[in-house]
């Protein structure tokens, strides 16, 4: 099946694609303009981007909204990860805000949060969501990933690797945005048995 992907955000295409296989992800074109991420959830954003893309196209439409969420910032930044330092800010400059925000010494839990929904033409919704904990280390490393990646040492593995030095497939595994997938993943493959 095709689906448009409600993003502009080439990494969250490049990750989602392979998760949702064998189902095909268009890119949306520059013409559909997406509302603003004024929701008060992870789930109200991406429901709002997937309803828009989906009216503009005519297509299913799935969207992605994610983030950090820091325990010693009573979960900020939130749904305000990608715009933590500033609305035009690099994910460079979001990291070292949070960075500065959360002590070395402090409570560094944090999670990711993605919530992924899907608009069907005729008007049905789902929303599935997928969290990786972790914690931040203040020694960045890695050049893999995108965004918070190069500080989170997720809770899955014991060796000490950032987000960002694992490999595609590693960080798929355990990844908010890939645990998100293989739920809606197996959502859809448990309709196509019952149509």
């Amino acid at each position: 099946m095709r689906f448009v992907l409600a993003t502009r955000n080439a990494h969250k295409l490049r990750e989602l694609e392979p998760l949702l296989a064998p189902h095909t992800l268009v890119p949306l074109t520059d013409s559909v303009e997406l509302p603003p991420e004024d929701g008060s959830t992870f789930a109200e954003n991406a429901l709002g981007k997937a309803r828009a893309a989906a009216d503009a196209t005519g297509l299913p439409a799935i969207a992605d909204d994610s983030g950090i969420e820091a325990s010693a910032l009573d979960g900020a930044p939130g749904i305000y990860s990608a715009r933590y330092a500033g609305e035009d800010a690099t994910d460079d400059e979001n990291l070292a805000k949070l960075l500065r925000e959360v002590p070395p010494d402090g409570d560094t839990r944090v999670a990711y949060v993605c919530a992924l929904a899907l608009v069907e033409t005729d008007g049905s919704e789902c929303v599935v969501e997928g969290r990786c904990s972790g914690r931040l280390t203040h020694e960045t490393r890695g050049d893999g990933g995108f965004g918070y990646d190069p500080a989170v040492i997720p809770d899955d593995l014991d060796d000490g690797r950032t987000m960002a030095e694992l490999s595609p497939a590693e960080k798929d595994a355990i990844s908010h945005r890939g645990r998100a997938a293989l739920a809606l993943a197996a959502q859809l493959a448990q309709r196509e048995k019952t149509e």
